[in-house]
């Protein structure tokens, strides 16, 4: 994201809080505040918030999948699921059915 699109100084903030809450929440676009005319905090809506947090979330999965993957091809260890489950069993005494 590009720190370009509503900026604000903290103090326009402090003063008209509700109004610059209300239009985050319709706009659903993110203000960004300035102290002493630089960039310190982004104000954003909880329902985009949320979005942003699962889509960084999603990608840290795919990218962990992907290492993964990597590493079987370039020939790391495989474990058979029996076994993964018989250690995890094991270690935390549940029993799985097969």
């Amino acid at each position: 994201m590009r720190i370009t699109r509503d900026i604000q100084s903290l103090s326009d903030f402090k003063q008209n809080a509700s109004k610059f809450v209300k239009q985050v929440q319709e706009t659903k676009e993110p203000l960004v505040l300035t102290v002493n005319g630089k960039p310190a905090v982004v104000v954003h809506d909880a329902e985009s918030y949320q979005a942003s947090v699962d889509r960084e979330e999603r990608l840290a999965e795919v990218a962990l999948v992907r290492r993964r993957l990597d590493a079987l091809a370039n020939g790391a260890k495989r474990i058979p699921a029996e076994e993964v489950f018989r250690k995890i069993g094991k270690k935390y005494g549940i029993k799985f059915e097969k």
